[in-house]
């Protein structure tokens, strides 16, 4: 392995040189934190935002990537999406996308790609969900009134089948008792019986 080593280091750098010029134009980019995760009930608005610093070029897109109906990852850009870039404290610049009204098909993993040094950033999953409907009072009592028969099922058959297994056994007792006093007795009437 040493030997392979060796024998590739004159390609590595070789490789090394011929390439740079291309990322030489590459900006360095430092990624905040984005916020991992947002909840939002449907027909409300989402704000969405990727923050990084960088000394070049600010342009970005937005990304969505989402599952499509045969279950397939999909991932499309959002080129017409309201957007806004803001700069912050210590040149931190921030990408902000805001969906007015969404649906459930605004669903997805939304990132920005940094145009000027091809980059994702880290991305926010963003869950539209429709608010449950409330159930009336005939529900909740009917749902109440299964759990309590349920909750006495449990109890009554449990205590019932072992009732009546100490019932059977009291029984298969008593019943070795009597088989065994007319024994017993059968022997002192024979004993009674021989003087």
């Amino acid at each position: 392995m040493f030997y392979i080593e060796l024998y590739c280091w004159p390609y590595l750098v070789l490789l090394q040189f011929s390439v740079s010029p291309f990322f030489s134009t590459i900006d360095t980019v430092t990624l905040e934190p984005d916020k991992p995760s947002l909840k939002v009930e449907v027909s409300y608005t989402a704000r969405l935002e990727c923050c990084y610093n960088t000394s070049g070029s600010k342009e970005f897109l937005w990304i969505k990537s989402s599952k499509s109906a045969n279950k397939n990852i999909v991932t499309h850009p959002l080129p017409d999406a309201v957007t806004e870039n803001k700069k912050g404290e210590s040149g931190i610049h921030c990408g902000v996308l805001i969906l007015r009204s969404t649906t459930l098909n605004d669903t997805g993993f939304y990132r920005c790609f940094l145009n000027a040094s091809v980059v994702f950033t880290h991305g926010t999953y963003l869950q539209v969900y429709n608010m449950p409907k409330p159930h009336d009072e005939s529900v909740k009592n009917g749902i109440l009134a299964a759990e309590g028969i349920l909750l006495l099922l449990c109890v009554v058959l449990p205590s019932t089948t072992l009732l009546f297994k100490v019932i059977l056994v009291l029984i298969t007792q008593l019943e070795q008792c009597k088989i065994v006093c007319i024994y017993v007795g059968s022997n002192e009437d024979m004993q009674l019986e021989k003087p």
